[in-house]
């Protein structure tokens, strides 16, 4: 079988160069819905449907576990599939398969606590309060899905989010670093100005940001810690993987890449980070 690896374009790829550094004999197929990106700015409806329709395409695939390597989709639809959705189709399916998601990793990864942990509610406040700057799209923002699990397993954390509404598409679209650079440089200025001061860690809460992670390093104080995405999904993928052998990751390293968009090459940028040029067929 496989790892699905989806996303509503090529932000996702970061996250599965790192699964794929990781797991080098597994098979991956990587889907972007490139035809229908960004997510940001869409209804939580279209969100959850956009992304269910993904998640069936690789199970046809023949994938036994989806990550969703977009904050958008694990933000707003994960819980929802998961809960009212897969339970039916795994026994229409007639195997088992599960969606995951980057969020909850990066959550553990912030608070240093596993997913299953609460914090006892104390009444008195910290002394001493670790603020967490989050950069996201619109919808990811909306859903305060940082803001509330982190502040039920940490009191000592504050959380921002900043939402950066064009980001994401200019990312998609291939735009010069420097016109990059002066949106992510608006955007912490502007977290910066609601905070009174910059954030102690940033976390970039949207998989095409990782794309750009120099330029939020430089427009953050130096020596800013990020929170990696990529790197906490890999960690959190692989105790999962042990935990459920009935998951197989396949054996052959095949390398599978679909869009719902144009297919071909993908732009300059991919190139930059991936290292060499990638070509999707069509989904």
């Amino acid at each position: 079988m496989a790892i699905g690896v989806f996303d509503s374009g090529v932000g996702g790829l970061t996250v599965h160069h790192r699964l794929v550094e990781r797991f080098p004999a597994a098979d991956f197929i990587y889907l972007a819905d490139q035809a229908n990106a960004p997510y940001g700015g869409r209804s939580g409806e279209e969100i959850v449907e956009l992304t269910k329709a993904g998640c069936v395409r690789l199970f046809a695939e023949g994938c036994d576990v989806v990550v969703l390597a977009c904050n958008t989709a694990a933000s707003v639809a994960l819980r929802r599939l998961q809960q009212t959705w897969l339970p039916a189709y795994r026994r229409e399916l007639g195997r088992p398969v599960n969606i995951l998601g980057i969020v909850v990793p990066t959550i553990e990864a912030a608070t240093g606590l596993p997913w299953e942990h609460e914090a006892q509610w104390r009444e008195e406040k910290a002394e001493k309060v670790d603020v967490l700057g989050v950069f996201a799209t619109p919808a990811t923002a909306r859903s305060r899905v940082y803001e509330i699990e982190i502040d039920k397993r940490r009191q000592d954390v504050a959380v921002f989010s900043e939402p950066c509404p064009e980001l994401a598409r200019m990312i998609e679209a291939g735009a010069p670093r420097e016109e990059l650079a002066a949106v992510i440089d608006r955007h912490v200025q502007a977290l910066k100005t609601r905070i009174g001061r910059h954030p102690d860690r940033a976390i970039l809460g949207c998989t095409h940001y990782e794309i750009v992670a120099d330029l939020f390093q430089a427009a953050l104080p130096a020596g800013t810690p990020l929170i990696r995405q990529p790197e906490a999904t890999a960690d959190a993928l692989a105790r999962y993987l042990e935990r459920h052998p009935e998951f197989r990751p396949g054996e052959r390293g095949v390398r599978r890449f679909l869009t719902t968009g144009r297919p071909g090459e993908q732009n300059s940028l991919v190139e930059t980070f991936w290292g060499t040029p990638l070509r999707f067929e069509p989904a």
